[in-house]
C-alpha cells in the first residue's frame, strides 16, 4: 500500500468517525428535546428520509446540512481542532485545544 493510499484510508476512517459522532450527538439532542425525526424533518423542510440519511452517520454531512439541523432545533454546533498528542503508557493524552463555537449568528467565538 502506498503512502497516499494509507493517508486516504485514514481520512475515510476519520470522516466516518466524525459522522458517527455528529449523528450520536444529534440523536442525544433530539431525545433531550423530546423531538422526533419527523418533527426535525418538518422543521427543516425536508423529507423524513433525508433526516434518516443525516442520522445514519454514513452521509457525507456538509457544514450547510449541520447548520440547517442546528437552526431547525435552535441549537449551536461546536467544532474543535486540537493537535494530536502522543499517547503515553497511562493512556491517551488530553488536549487543551480551545473549542471554536459556531453560534446561530454565524459568528465564531473561542471559549
Amino acid at each position: 500500500m502506498s503512502f497516499f493510499a494509507s493517508g486516504e484510508s485514514n481520512v475515510e476512517l476519520a470522516g466516518a468517525q466524525l459522522a458517527r459522532q455528529a449523528s450520536a450527538s444529534l440523536a442525544g439532542l433530539l431525545a433531550g428535546l423530546g423531538t422526533s425525526r419527523a418533527d426535525l424533518a418538518k422543521a427543516m423542510g425536508v423529507s423524513p428520509g433525508r433526516v434518516s440519511q443525516i442520522m445514519s452517520g454514513d452521509s457525507n454531512l456538509t457544514m450547510r446540512t449541520l447548520a440547517a439541523v442546528a437552526e431547525a432545533l435552535g441549537a449551536d454546533i461546536e467544532i474543535r481542532f486540537s493537535p494530536r498528542l502522543p499517547q503515553t503508557a497511562q493512556g491517551p493524552s488530553v488536549s487543551n485545544g480551545e473549542p471554536l463555537s459556531l453560534h446561530k449568528s454565524g459568528v465564531a467565538s473561542h471559549r
